[in-house]
This record gives C-alpha cells, sequence and structure tokens, in this order.
C-alpha cells in the first residue's frame, strides 16, 4: 500500500515500511501545492535581489558574503560538491532510503523553496530503487546531516553512484536505467535537498523499531530464565506496578506474566523462595525503564520526522523568510543516546540472570554451569565471557555522544549535536544486545531441559524455537557456531513473532 507523504503522520513503523520493506511513497497533492506556492515566493525575492542565506550568500563562515548573478546560478553545484564530504564505508541501504523519506516529507510542507522537481524526483528514486551510495560517517549532525545528504543530492545532478538493481552505478546511468530524469540544481535546491538531520533521524527511527522488538524478546528471556530459577511471580502481578505508575512497568510485567501463564510455576505447585535477588524480581521495573526512555525517543523523532528541519526557511503566507537553527540533531540524539544506554542496562540484567543460571550456588538445583559432566565438560561457562565482553563494549559505546560537540566553520558553527555518532553507535549497541540475549535463550533453554513440570505456553514455544536452531548441549563442543546462530535468530525475530502467534501481542 502506498504512504502518502503530506508532511504529517509520518511515523517510525511507515518509515521502516519505506526504508527496509520497499514500501511506495506518493507525494500528496496538498503539499505539491504547498512547494510550488512557495517556490514562486522564493523566485519574486531572488528578481528583487533580496539578500536569503545560502540561496544568494555564502553559508558558514562566509554567510556574510553576497553572491552575483552568475554565482547564484552555480552556487547550489559547488555546495554539493564541497559538502560531499564523507569517508569510509557506505551506509546500508536502508537508512539512506529512510533520509530521503524523511527529506520528502520535510519538502512537502512548503517551507523549503526548492523546485517541485527536486522533491519529486526523490520520489521517483526511492519508488523505482535507486539508492545513492552514501558514506556512513562525516555528520556532525548540525547543519543537519550534511555531508551524507550531499551524496544523496549529487544524484539530483547526474553526479555520484548509486545502488539499483542490485549493482553499484555511476549516479546518471542509475538514473537512466530507471527512467528518471537529472533534474539539475537550480537557486536554494541545493541547499533544500541536504539542510537537516535526516539521515541520522532514520537511522534512529530504525533502531527505535528494531528496540523495542528486542525488549519484548528481552521479556520472553526472562520468563524463560524465571521459570527455569523457580521464580516467585508476585512482583509480576500488574497490580505492584499500578500502584507506582510507571507506564512501562506495567506493560513489561503484563507481557512476562503472559509468557508464563498456564505454569506450574504460578498454580502453587512447585516450591518457591519467599523473595528473589533483584536480577530476577526487579525485571519490570528495568525493562519498564528501557520501555518508557524508548517511547520518549520515539516522540521526539516522530516530531523530526514530520517536522521542518531545514534552513533558512520560507514563510509564504508572510512573504518571509527566517534563518534559524532547525537542522540541529539534539532533540533527536539526547533521547536517542538514552535510548542506547537503556538497551546496555538490559543486557547487564540479561547477564546477571544468566549467571544464576550458570552458578550452582545460585540455581536451585541446576546441574553447574548447565552440564551433566561437570568437570569434565564445561558447559556454558564461556558463554558467560562472551556475554560480558559483548557488554563491556556496550558499556563503552553508551557515553553519550550528545555532549561530544566540536565547533567547526571558524566557530560559526560553535555547538553541533554529534546526532551521527549517536546513531552509529546505537546501532553497534543494538548488534551488541543481539549476542546478550541470544545467549541468556540458549541457557534458559538448556536449563528448562533439565526441569521437568509444564511451562507457560509462551515460554515452550519459546523453547522450541530456540531448539530449532541450536541442539541441546549434552557434551561439550564448540559453541562459536550456537552464539552466532543464536545472535542471528534474536535479530531475526522469529522467536517473538512465534511467541506472539502463541499467546497474542507482548504490548496489550
Amino acid at each position: 500500500m502506498t504512504i502518502m507523504l503530506n508532511g504529517s503522520g509520518l511515523t517510525v513503523e511507515k518509515l521502516v515500511r519505506i526504508a527496509r520493506f520497499g514500501e511506495k511513497v506518493e507525494l500528496a497533492p496538498d503539499a505539491v501545492e504547498r512547494i510550488n506556492i512557495c517556490r514562486a515566493m522564493l523566485e519574486e525575492k531572488v528578481n528583487a535581489k533580496e539578500i536569503m542565506y545560502g540561496v544568494n550568500t555564502g553559508i558558514g563562515e562566509f554567510s556574510e558574503v553576497v553572491l552575483d548573478d552568475e554565482q547564484v546560478k552555480q552556487f547550489q553545484k559547488y555546495l554539493i560538491y564541497n559538502h560531499a564530504a564523507g569517508i569510509g564505508d557506505p551506509a546500508p541501504i536502508e537508512y539512506v532510503r529512510g533520509a530521503m523519506a524523511g527529506r520528502i516529507n520535510v519538502h512537502a510542507h512548503g517551507n523549503s523553496g526548492c523546485r517541485l522537481v527536486i522533491t519529486q524526483t526523490l520520489v521517483d528514486m526511492l519508488n523505482k530503487g535507486v539508492t545513492p551510495y552514501v558514506c556512513q560517517k562525516g555528520s556532525v549532525g548540525a547543519c543537519g546531516d550534511l555531508a551524507p545528504m550531499s551524496q544523496i543530492a549529487l544524484l539530483l545532478m547526474g553526479e555520484g553512484h548509486a545502488y539499483y538493481q542490485g549493482e553499484l552505478l555511476p549516479g546518471r546511468v542509475a538514473l537512466e536505467k530507471a527512467g528518471i530524469p537529472i533534474p539539475g540544481l537550480q537557486a536554494r535546491d541545493g541547499l533544500a535537498a541536504i539542510n537537516g538531520s535526516n539521515l541520522l533521524t532514520a537511522m534512529s527511527a530504525i533502531a527505535i523499531y528494531d528496540m523495542n522488538r528486542w525488549l519484548k524478546q528481552a521479556e520472553i528471556a526472562c520468563a524463560m530464565t524465571l521459570e527455569a530459577l523457580y521464580a516467585n511471580m508476585k512482583p509480576y502481578d500488574v497490580r505492584l506496578h499500578e500502584v507506582r505508575g510507571f507506564t512501562g512497568a506495567i506493560r513489561s510485567s503484563k507481557a512476562i506474566r503472559k509468557c508464563i501463564e498456564g505454569s506450574d510455576l504460578v498454580s502453587g505447585k512447585l516450591k518457591i523462595k519467599v523473595q528473589d535477588a533483584y536480577s530476577m524480581r526487579s525485571s519490570p521495573q528495568v525493562i519498564g525503564a528501557a520501555h518508557d526512555a524508548l517511547t520518549y525517543a520515539k516522540s521526539q523523532v516522530e516530531i523530526e520526522l514530520n517536522g521542518v528541519g531545514d534552513n533558512p526557511i520560507f514563510f509564504p503566507e508572510y512573504k518571509l523568510t527566517l534563518t534559524g537553527a532547525n537542522f540541529q540533531g539534539s532533540p533527536v540524539s539526547l533521547p536517542m543516546d538514552m535510548a542506547g544506554a537503556g538497551i546496555t542496562m538490559i543486557c547487564v540484567l540479561s547477564e546477571r540472570r544468566l549467571n544464576r543460571l550458570l552458578n550452582p550456588a545460585l540455581s536451585i538445583g541446576l546441574p553447574p554451569f548447565l552440564t551433566k559432566g561437570a568437570g569434565m565438560f564445561s558447559g556454558l561457562m564461556l558463554s558467560q565471557y562472551t556475554a560480558g565482553t559483548l557488554i563491556v563494549e556496550q558499556r563503552i559505546l553508551s557515553n553519550p555522544a550528545s555532549i561530544q560537540s566540536i565547533p567547526a566553520a571558524a566557530d560559526q558553527e560553535d555547538f553541533v549535536s554529534m546526532g551521527m555518532n549517536t546513531a552509529i553507535k546505537n546501532m553497534d549497541i543494538l548488534d551488541n544486545a543481539y549476542g546478550v540475549l541470544g545467549i541468556e535463550f540458549m541457557a534458559a533453554a538448556q536449563a528448562l531441559d533439565f526441569r521437568e513440570f509444564s511451562f507457560g505456553k509462551g515460554v515452550q514455544k519459546a523453547k522450541e524455537v530456540v531448539r530449532r536452531h541450536v541442539d541441546f548441549l549434552d557434551v561439550d563442543r564448540p559453541l562459536y557456531p550456537d552464539h552466532t546462530t543464536m545472535k542471528a535468530l534474536v535479530k531475526s525475530g522469529e522467536i517473538l513473532e512465534e511467541v506472539e502467534k502463541a499467546i497474542g501481542s507482548l504490548e496489550g
């Protein structure tokens, strides 16, 4: 189903459908009208020789340099050349597609001043599968993601490179093969294509989508471990969390309890402790805190996806041009730093539960390190090492990027958001999180194989999925294939999807 882009209503979920799953987009008719009205106003101002930043002036430290008519014609080209200054490996295609969708939605407001053909070309590129080659690194998150967005804008001149039908081609060739005319750049067009934090916002939206799915799997893994350790389930009574009032904890307690419904653990058949360790009984509060952080981050990202992140901004109804800093990535960077730290926090919690499964002094009768041949065999002893090293890297990456500004442009740009650093490190935090949780899933399944009672329906289903991919560890074998398989399994979301088929949504 085609997604209409009109400057509002672009959610994280819709962005992912466009970026990852190739959903088609269309520019709304009212957005077309707004873009044309704004462009007409800009052209009037250009003809009247009104001074406008980035239209007939230089940018950054050169904002006081006024350009003559001939320079205005050439300036947008050199602006894009100069700012296409990224470095290193290419950004994944879904990130770039997300950035393009976000930029189209900015233009749809009719405050950017570019020609309609610029926006429509971005729409055509999305729909026909032409994705610019963009270096991942180079943006400081103000004035927006200038370096990567400029590599996208090179295509508007038939330059740069792009992926098309599985090939990396010169930009002009990719556009010709897709049947997309090259619009070229006129006054304002280039800056309107690049002056926003669209790539870091798209990456953040994709991260939020994946982080939410990961947190739901963290609840499933928690439920499996709780069953294996004969947990006291009173701490998961939703009434306990409702009287405190945190939305995330309420949600998390319900999800974990839902996975365990039908188990002997909640029927009174098993002997349990009066009170368990924090890593067991405070999971709803801790995972819930990450849910709440992610909810806030999502609200900020969706504001940015639907706002006018640009500079200058044109107001046709007032015949007015305002120069400001709506490109600044801090409103996204700061909450996303918190979201990444939240994922790390839940991984620390996961490892503490893993420790209780492996340590015979804490595991309520499970064999040491979950092996029947302790001494001769070491079981999952080294799995804890692997989880530990992943978590240490996550802790390093959880240092916030939003406080790391380094001034640029002769101190004209003396505070920048470093939001791209936030976005990149969050992807690394999440990548490690798949591994940490995969190890808990593997250990919990191993532990449950030593227990003889009826498990919750959700827990049983999760264990079945794990066993499709990783066998019971009867005697020691190299564990790296199992670890890597489990990491890929968590990333795929198969456990989550199968559990939700069996017991319903964990968000409901």
